[in-house]
C-alpha cells in the first residue's frame, strides 16, 4: 500500500469478533464443529406480519428510490407511539426522532457530531467497545469510569465528582447494561441527569435490551428535565429479531437531533423503504410478541446457567438481557485462558470479558442466541 492510512484508522483496532469469527471460520473449514455462543445475533425470526409487510412493500414501484434522511413519517410516528406506550415518554415525531441504519451507526454519528480534538468522553469499564473507539475516531479522548459488581455495575458518583470533568462533553451509558445485564432504576437515572446538568455533560444512553427478559423497561428520557442533557439510542435488532435489517433510532431534543442529522445526511441516502414499512408493523406488535420471545429466552437461559455452573462461574439470576455474565474461578489466569480452552478443547466459543475493559478480565459472557438443543450439546461438551 503506497498511501498510509490516516491517524484515525491507524489507531483503530479490528473489532474482536471480526477477528475471532474469522478464526472460527478457518477451524470450521478444517472440519471442526464449533458451537458459537459468543455473538448476540438473534436466531429467531421476526414476526410473520413483519416479514409479510417487507415482501409486500418490496413490490411497490417506489420501493427502490432514495428515501428521506429522517425516515418516512409513519416510522417516526411509530417510534413516538412505542416510547409513549412502554416508557411513558412523549416525543415529537417530526423533531425529536431520527431513524438510523442500525444504532451502531448512531454511536459513530453522535461521536462525530459532538466531539473534537481535546474533548473527553466518559466511557464505561466494562462497556461496549464501540463507545471508546468512536470517541477516538472523533479525535477525542476516552476517560474510563469504573463499573463494579459490588456497586451493581453502576458508576460511583463520588468518584466521578472527584475527577477533572472540565473537558468532558459526553458520558456513554448502556442500561440495561451489556455485558453485565445490570438494570437501572428511576432514582439512579435521576442522579445521572442531575450530575449531567451540574457538569454540562451530554448523556448518551444505549437502550436496545429494554425488552429482553426484563419486566420493567425504562428510558432515561422518562426523568423530568432529561431532554436537556440526554439523547437515547434504541434498536429493533434484539427485541424484534431484526439485527440484519439495521433499524435503529435516536431520541432527543430537537437541537441534538438536528446536529446529528447534519452529519448523518452526509453519510447515507436513507433507509430502504420496505424495511421502514416493516419496522412500522414491528413497533405496533402487542405484548404477546415480547412474551413469546422471552419464553424462549427464559428456557435457554436455564441451560446457560448450567453451562456457567459447569465451568465454575458465578452469575446473577436477576440480570436481564440477551446474555449471561459470569465471574470465573481463581483457577484461571483470566477470561481469555478459559475461553481458549473451551474453544480448542471443547469446541465451544464464549466471549471473554476482557474485550469490554479491564473490569471484565475475570468474567465471561454467553449468548442466548442459539436453540435450546444446541445449548444442551454445548453443555455436554463442556462437562465431558
Amino acid at each position: 500500500m503506497i498511501i498510509k492510512p490516516s491517524y484515525r484508522v491507524a489507531q483503530a483496532k479490528t473489532y474482536y469478533f471480526a477477528t475471532k469469527l474469522a478464526e472460527i471460520a478457518k477451524l470450521t473449514a478444517a472440519g471442526e464443529d464449533i458451537i458459537n455462543l459468543g455473538i448476540g445475533s438473534p436466531d429467531l425470526l421476526p414476526s410473520d406480519a413483519v416479514i409479510a409487510q417487507l415482501r409486500k412493500s418490496a413490490l411497490d414501484d417506489k420501493a427502490n428510490k432514495y428515501q428521506s434522511y429522517k425516515g418516512i413519517p409513519q416510522l417516526r410516528e411509530a417510534f413516538s407511539n412505542w416510547y409513549k406506550r412502554y416508557f411513558d415518554v412523549q416525543l415529537n415525531a417530526n423533531e425529536e426522532i431520527l431513524p438510523l441504519i442500525g444504532s451502531k451507526e448512531g454511536i459513530m454519528h453522535i461521536a462525530m457530531s459532538f466531539l473534537q480534538e481535546g474533548d473527553e468522553a466518559l466511557v464505561p469499564n466494562p462497556g461496549y467497545p464501540a463507545y471508546a473507539m468512536t470517541t477516538k475516531l472523533a479525535g477525542a479522548n476516552p476517560i474510563y469510569y469504573s463499573l463494579e459488581e459490588t456497586n451493581g455495575w453502576k458508576p460511583n458518583f463520588e468518584t466521578l465528582e472527584a475527577m477533572d470533568l472540565s473537558k468532558v462533553k459526553i458520558m456513554w451509558l448502556n442500561y440495561p447494561n451489556m455485558p453485565t445485564g445490570a438494570k437501572a432504576d428511576q432514582s439512579f437515572f435521576e442522579e445521572l441527569v442531575a450530575f449531567a446538568k451540574k457538569h454540562e455533560i451530554l448523556l448518551v444512553n444505549d437502550n436496545p435490551y429494554a425488552f429482553i427478559l426484563n419486566n420493567e423497561p425504562l428510558s432515561l428520557l422518562s426523568v423530568d428535565g432529561a431532554k436537556e442533557v440526554t439523547i437515547e439510542l434504541n434498536s429493533l435488532s434484539k427485541c424484534f429479531n431484526m439485527a440484519g435489517w439495521r433499524v435503529g433510532v435516536l431520541f432527543g431534543a430537537k437541537d441534538y437531533i438536528d446536529t446529528v442529522m447534519r452529519f448523518k445526511s452526509n453519510m447515507d441516502s436513507g433507509m430502504y423503504r420496505p424495511i421502514q414499512e416493516a419496522a412500522v408493523v414491528a413497533l405496533g406488535l402487542k405484548d404477546e410478541w415480547f412474551d413469546s420471545v422471552n419464553d424462549i429466552y427464559r428456557k435457554r437461559r436455564e441451560v446457560v446457567y448450567q453451562i456457567m455452573d459447569a465451568i465454575n462461574c458465578e452469575y446473577d439470576k436477576d440480570a436481564v438481557g440477551l446474555f449471561v455474565w459470569g465471574k470465573i474461578s481463581n483457577g484461571w489466569q483470566d477470561s481469555g485462558e478459559l475461553v481458549d480452552m473451551l474453544l480448542y478443547e471443547r469446541k465451544v466459543f464464549i466471549t471473554p470479558g476482557f474485550i469490554f475493559g479491564s473490569n471484565g478480565d475475570r468474567y465471561v459472557r454467553i449468548s442466548l442466541c442459539q436453540s435450546e438443543e444446541v445449548l444442551r450439546i454445548a453443555l455436554n461438551r463442556v462437562i465431558k
